[in-house]
């Protein structure tokens, strides 16, 4: 999300949040629950997490911001949920590797710095190796030149890039591919374009193979152009089709705050028709009133058909 929205209250005096169970379609009858929301993957299905982690800013403690605050956080709450899948968003370089080293052994990641190499931000994607094994993987760039490292088009001065890996579940021995991206900030006709380009490369994949996408695409969901772009074009929104949701729906971007029930959910987890959503959260996980970041993680629980 644009860094200038970003607030900075300080620390919240509230008590930490292991999870939020219990809120199913319109009910939202809240339960405090002690475990993961989702945690582990059983059986045939997938745990995919979507999480702007935010940029090391160089904010230091007793800023919120601060990464050395943030960072054991975060760890905590990946190895409580253990995803099977995981796609972040504004992770830089070192980021990406102190994440790795934060979580157990057997995961491993895919990525590239968005200026090439390890330069700029990564959309990383995370994977349980004893559970998915990729079988490629590539990068494309949201602009005129999708295929050239760096390049920025239409409006938007931050150059944004797409990461998708085709992976085999070693599980069921199905296939199927995750796409994580993250939109532009400043400029609606980059988000529309990005849109467009990110539905039409997705529409290229092998048609029979589940798709997963996601990412901060920093528009809200439901009434937004790049929204109707993207679900009007093979794609359904996982929180809309999910047949249980476990939280409320928070906003995604709470600059630190209070999460917000019926705040903008810029961040998405989308998918085509052979991937079925059994469970969706979005997650205020915090730890003696400090967060994470300042969005919240996305999560489902999924079956590929």
């Amino acid at each position: 999300m644009s860094r200038s929205r970003v607030t900075r209250r300080g620390v919240l005096g509230m008590a930490g949040l292991a999870g939020v169970a219990g809120v199913v379609g319109a009910g939202h009858a809240m339960a405090r629950a002690k475990g993961p929301l989702i945690g582990p993957a059983q059986g045939e299905r997938l745990h995919v997490m979507s999480f702007n982690i935010r940029y090391d800013s160089k904010a230091v403690p007793p800023s919120p911001d601060a990464w050395s605050t943030r960072r054991p956080i975060l760890a905590e709450l990946l190895n409580a949920e253990s995803p099977t899948l995981l796609g972040v968003q504004e992770a830089l370089y070192r980021q990406v590797k102190q994440v790795h080293a934060d979580i157990p052994a057997h995961y491993d990641w895919i990525g590239l710095g968005r200026e090439g190499g390890g330069r700029g931000e990564f959309m990383s994607i995370y994977y349980d190796t004893r559970r998915v094994e990729p079988l490629d993987y590539d990068h494309f760039w949201l602009s005129d030149t999708p295929n050239v490292i760096g390049s920025a088009s239409w409006g938007n001065t931050v150059v944004r890039m797409v990461t998708w890996v085709r992976f085999r579940d070693l599980r069921t021995g199905r296939e199927f591919t995750h796409v994580n991206t993250h939109f532009d900030h400043q400029s609606e006709n980059s988000r529309q374009r990005s849109a467009a380009l990110v539905r039409d490369r997705i529409a290229g994949f092998d048609a029979g193979l589940p798709v997963l996408l996601t990412g901060d695409f920093n528009t809200r969901a439901g009434d937004s152009e790049s929204y109707r772009i993207l679900t009007s074009g093979g794609l359904a929104d996982g929180w809309e089709t999910a047949a249980e949701r476990l939280t409320p729906a928070w906003g995604t971007f709470g600059g630190y705050e209070e999460p917000v029930e019926g705040g903008d959910r810029i961040d998405w987890l989308l998918a085509n028709d052979r991937v079925r959503v059994l469970k969706a959260a979005i997650n205020p996980f915090r730890k003696d009133g400090w967060f994470p970041s300042d969005h919240l993680p996305v999560h489902a629980l999924v079956e590929l058909a």
